[in-house]
């Protein structure tokens, strides 16, 4: 006879937080914030400056190969994307937006889901490193803007 009040068998403990892997060629799944801001500049630079190389070394079948390059940024553009709508819950049918100006900074700035949601639940936390360029990036562009305007107002005044 089986005693119900014995203790469980079973190991119990807390299932804790649960995480998907982070794909970065895959349409499904997660990407959070900051993961899609450094990705997507980090892919974009090193895939600019492989297809650099390779065009200047080829000459002019180089043209080709940076071709190829922008056409995979694109599809990987629109992959990371689409990591993206599901990170705020929403269907991976609105990464069509990416195309649109201004509204496509939208990507951006919504915050992802907290815990999990309909396409699985978050990815880790954040490396340090991923965390920096995601707030390098926006650092160096925001600098080079103030830099155009600032420069031209600079020789402007030191002319009068």
């Amino acid at each position: 006879m089986i005693n119900p009040y014995q203790p469980p068998a079973a190991p119990v403990a807390d299932a804790g937080e649960t995480t998907q892997p982070v794909r970065l060629f895959a349409v499904s799944g997660r990407i959070g914030r900051a993961r899609y801001i450094a990705y997507g500049f980090g892919i974009y630079a090193l895939f600019l400056f492989v297809a650099g190389l390779i065009a200047g070394a080829l000459g002019q079948p180089g043209i080709a190969v940076m071709m190829a390059a922008w056409i995979a940024l694109a599809v990987i553009g629109m992959m990371l994307t689409i990591q993206r709508c599901h990170d705020f819950n929403m269907s991976g049918w609105l990464s069509l937006l990416i195309i649109v100006p201004i509204v496509n900074l939208m990507f951006l700035f919504i915050p992802g889901t907290d815990g999990a949601n309909r396409f699985g639940p978050p990815t880790p936390p954040n490396s340090a490193g991923v965390l920096l360029i995601a707030w390098l990036i926006p650092g160096v562009m925001l600098a080079g803007v103030i830099a155009a305007i600032a420069l031209p107002a600079l020789q402007q005044y030191l002319q009068r």
